[in-house]
């Protein structure tokens, strides 16, 4: 097939139009980065008329990955109007262009918008329970949902949402707004301070069985379908931080410990069922492997 990546330069974007490839699809990536990548163009999904361009411009497109999107809790709330722009009004550009274009499409969304639910996480308890996203990154991919489930049914679009769950390995360079295992594994290898806060369960899954499971929806594609992805097995935040630290060869002398953050959810017990079904979702690493080889990832492109 011919495939769009947005985000294409982004931490899944790379791996992902990678395996793409690999499997023998001609695959082209939009960014707001610029790239000599092969079929990489800088496109901004916050801006229609320049999505607009490169639809009209391209070959034409018969799925798209739409991973484009500002990332994490902190950003959303600090650097609210990029996160809105790109997140909100970058899906809804992304869906005016399908009804004219004719697309299928991949939502990459977030176990965010799970919010404060306390439960098992299965993909139908946002519809069937209140639930109060906590913060503008969840809240923005949550109503960028409602926008793909309402176009879907008035303009009869093809689309899956996808809502990962803490994927984590090589290729996430560390901002102080990344996932909770790069900046840990940054913090240690630079012996810089980082907060711990205690009472906090994860479910994390490796950046490589997240894109298989994600390029085999290409493969498998269920209109109106969500998928969870991740793991079932939660690990408190606090015995993330031993093994990184274990994985560098340090102590916590550096690590605060302190109690729940505000406005994030406590604990991600996530039903991941669906995926193992209809996508074939499988688990191939085990937590201090991927560690391991995160930190290797890191010594090597901070020199370290």
């Amino acid at each position: 097939m011919n495939i769009l990546v947005t985000g294409g330069r982004g931490v899944l974007g790379v791996p992902l139009t990678k395996e793409l490839r690999r499997r023998g699809h001609d695959v082209w990536s939009i960014d707001l980065m610029h790239s000599n990548e092969f079929l990489h163009n800088r496109v901004d999904v916050g801006e229609y008329r320049q999505l607009e361009q490169y639809f009209m411009d391209s070959k034409g497109f018969e799925f798209v990955y739409h991973t484009a999107g500002e990332f994490g809790r902190n950003n959303g709330e600090l650097m609210y109007e990029s996160a809105w722009r790109t997140n909100t009004v970058g899906t809804k550009n992304m869906l005016a262009l399908q009804r004219d274009f004719g697309y299928r499409m991949v939502f990459f969304s977030s176990s965010e918008i799970y919010g404060d639910y306390t439960g098992v996480m299965s993909e139908d308890v946002p519809m069937q329970y209140p639930i109060r996203q906590l913060n503008d990154y969840a809240i923005s991919k949550w109503a960028s949902e409602m926008q793909i489930l309402n176009d879907s049914e008035r303009y009869d679009l093809e689309n899956v949402r996808v809502r990962l769950f803490n994927t984590y390995g090589p290729g996430e360079f560390y901002t102080p707004y990344r996932s909770v295992i790069a900046r840990f594994v940054y913090s240690a290898l630079h012996n810089m301070p980082y907060t711990v806060h205690l009472g906090h369960k994860r479910s994390f899954s490796y950046i490589m069985d997240t894109v298989n499971t994600l390029a085999n929806i290409s493969e498998h594609f269920h209109p109106g379908e969500c998928y969870n992805i991740g793991s079932t097995t939660q690990y408190p935040i606090e015995e993330m931080s031993e093994i990184i630290l274990h994985s560098v060869g340090v102590d916590d002398s550096m690590v605060t410990y302190s109690g729940k953050e505000a406005l994030t959810t406590t604990e991600k017990n996530v039903d991941i069922s669906k995926a193992i079904k209809d996508l074939g979702h499988e688990l191939t690493m085990d937590i201090e492997t991927g560690i391991e080889k995160t930190v290797e990832w890191m010594r090597q492109v901070y020199d370290k």
